[in-house]
């Protein structure tokens, strides 16, 4: 088969550059390639579309093909859409039926339209709405994480919906999910906790009888084995790392503390991956304190204790009260920040971590699935995950527990989690490992999104569309109509 994955915002390349480092870069853009890359090696023809972009400030998105080395039959595409300059996913809405013209132009040329188109986040999924009408190609929809569930955790409500939406742009996200729902083939989520609480939102109401229709299909992610593996790969690479951390915790930590294990948390800066959750929990738990050191991995952020002044708003929003609660609770000597630059980098520090009896925590307020903590898994860190979203089914199943679940609301709970892994540390790192090899590999995500696709391509079923698309060729400002109708499907499940 030849499978497209449309992506506005992916900006893939060779180098995976920019990952955790943009908040426009997160775990989509991991599950995208794995799942196409282990697609292509089960021999099928993949594209991965995304934007192009000519701007002197992202080089690595200006060609118009690129690729992965040593995976054959997939290619990165670039066409352009809008401006050349760089973009936020929240500026792309209005350039997407641009895009989807480009694209269908560009397979013109070569004479070949693809068999099925895979779409992914929200804007993926009305650009698969829009080729779907123009090609009658089908599409599947993956959300990754919805909007409304973002407008919940914000606390959106009828005083600061406007002033959010001009920020988020809620209006054409929710619109794009609910268009790319209803004229969607099926969709892709990695747990049955997304399909019953995600899309059973309010917000989601109308989109269509999904369930009753048979569109979901469960398909887990999985974790790219030649990287994330407890196995060590390379030697050199392992003593390498070893010294950098050896370096990182002589930087940040007293000399008294170096031999404790550590917690590290890896994800982007985010106020809804919730460092502050955890860096709380640690200040105002002794126990911890006495059994561990914390480490913070960021990636650009050599040595935020120097100097942070360059990273974006948001980001040294978050990093201000976290050097804020290390000074108010004389944390220094006890916290190490520093930067990780790569998956590959990020594997080989997990592994010595976890030679220091260290473990993994991700106090999000809501993780749709969960990636970051099966690859920590995988390479032996036991691991403690908010229990809000996909890890509840990834750490427990009839009757077993594979890590432990946590309350980032509670930092009492948090900090609870964390010391029943120090405790029972030898357990929860055996049961990670048994659970992500037996259940959460790549090949097997490939296999089942090509088992679903061979399906819909069989029946040569017709899905409705929704005639939404004409809002997406207009300018990204929301008027008081559009406003009024989130307003009424969010706030009052109308």
């Amino acid at each position: 088969m030849h499978i497209a994955f449309l992506n506005p915002q992916g900006n893939f390349d060779r180098k995976d550059s920019y990952w955790t480092e943009h908040p426009d870069f997160g775990g989509q853009l991991v599950y995208v390639k794995e799942i196409a890359s282990a697609m292509a090696k089960q021999g099928h023809n993949v594209d991965i579309i995304t934007r192009q972009i000519k701007d002197k400030n992202w080089l690595e998105f200006s060609n118009r093909f690129d690729s992965y080395d040593n995976v054959r039959n997939l290619r990165i595409i670039r066409l352009p859409a809008g401006p050349d300059k760089f973009l936020a996913k929240e500026s792309l809405w209005e350039h997407l039926s641009e895009w989807v013209d480009n694209i269908i132009d560009f397979y013109k040329t070569e004479a070949k339209m693809p068999d099925f188109i895979t779409t992914h986040y929200g804007d993926g999924g009305i650009a698969g709405a829009m080729m779907y009408e123009k090609t009658n190609i089908p599409f599947s929809f993956t959300g990754h994480s919805l909007g409304a569930q973002k407008m919940d955790k914000l606390g959106i409500n009828s005083e600061n919906i406007a002033q959010m939406d001009a920020r988020y742009y809620f209006t054409k996200r929710i619109m794009a999910e609910r268009t790319a729902m209803s004229n969607s083939s099926i969709i892709f989520v990695s747990t049955a906790q997304e399909k019953d609480e995600q899309y059973t939102h309010r917000a989601y109401r109308d989109a269509g009888q999904l369930d009753d229709m048979g569109k979901f299909c469960i398909v887990p992610p999985g974790v790219n084995m030649d990287v994330f593996s407890a196995m060590i790969p390379n030697k050199d690479d392992a003593l390498e790392m070893k010294a950098f951390i050896d370096n990182m915790l002589k930087r940040d930590i007293e000399n008294t503390r170096i031999q404790l294990p550590s917690i590290i948390a890896a994800s982007r800066l985010d106020p809804k991956k919730n460092h502050i959750g955890l860096v709380k929990a640690f200040a105002k738990s002794k126990e911890l304190q006495k059994k561990s050191n914390l480490i913070i991995t960021l990636r650009g952020i050599e040595d935020p204790f120097q100097d942070y002044s360059f990273v974006k708003k948001e980001e040294r929003e978050i990093l201000d009260e976290i050097m804020g609660i290390i000074d108010s609770y004389n944390l220094r000597g006890k916290v190490c920040i520093f930067s990780i630059n790569s998956q590959k980098q990020l594997a080989d520090c997990y592994r010595e971590l976890a030679s220091r009896n260290s473990i993994f925590c991700l106090t999000a307020m809501y993780e749709p699935f969960g990636l970051a903590p099966i690859e920590a898994m995988s390479c032996g860190l036991p691991v403690a995950v908010t229990k809000y979203g996909g890890p509840n089914e990834v750490l427990r199943e009839n009757g077993e527990e594979y890590g432990v679940l946590i309350d980032p609301f509670d930092e009492q709970d948090i900090a609870l989690g964390i010391l029943k892994l120090f405790d029972n540390y030898a357990f929860y790192r055996h049961q990670g490992i048994k659970r992500v090899s037996s259940k959460y590999t790549w090949d097997a995500a490939a296999q089942g999104y090509i088992e679903g696709i061979q399906k819909i391509l069989s029946e040569k079923k017709d899905y409705h569309i929704s005639k939404l698309h004409p809002y997406f060729k207009s300018s990204n400002k929301t008027n008081r109509i559009e406003l009024d109708w989130l307003t009424r499907i969010y706030l009052r499940g109308e």
